[in-house]
């Protein structure tokens, strides 16, 4: 239950900072804004979202190290108490059949020829 709520919050979390990481402007973008391309940066005012957008990229960026960090334990938890599927085997089928001890074979015995065939 704990194992998938995790899993849960790491898989959004991996979305929204793919999302946000693209909506990053580059460093190039600085170029544009001297030539009047500035109006579209206006909705995060003057500064251009550029301290949202990093903080947001920040916060997202510890809580992936953090879900992954938490995840990757309780995975190795989860596998040290694994015992495999042939030690959940039942201990009756193993007593079940009993071991034969190795002998030689005994000689084969004279074969007797078919019925229709007779010898004369």
């Amino acid at each position: 239950m704990l194992v998938k709520l995790f899993l849960s919050v790491h898989i959004l979390n991996c979305i929204v900072l793919i999302i946000v990481v693209l909506l990053q402007a580059g460093r190039g973008s600085t170029m544009g804004l001297s030539f009047g391309g500035g109006a579209s940066q206006t909705v995060f005012g003057s500064s251009g979202g550029k301290n949202f957008f990093a903080r947001l990229t920040s916060g997202l960026a510890i809580v992936f190290m953090v879900t992954s960090i938490i995840l990757s334990i309780m995975s190795s938890r989860r596998s040290q108490s694994y015992r495999g599927v042939m030690d959940q085997l039942p201990s009756a089928v193993e007593e079940a059949i009993p071991a034969q001890p190795l002998t030689e074979p005994a000689a084969p015995a004279a074969a007797e020829p078919p019925a229709g065939e007779r010898t004369k």
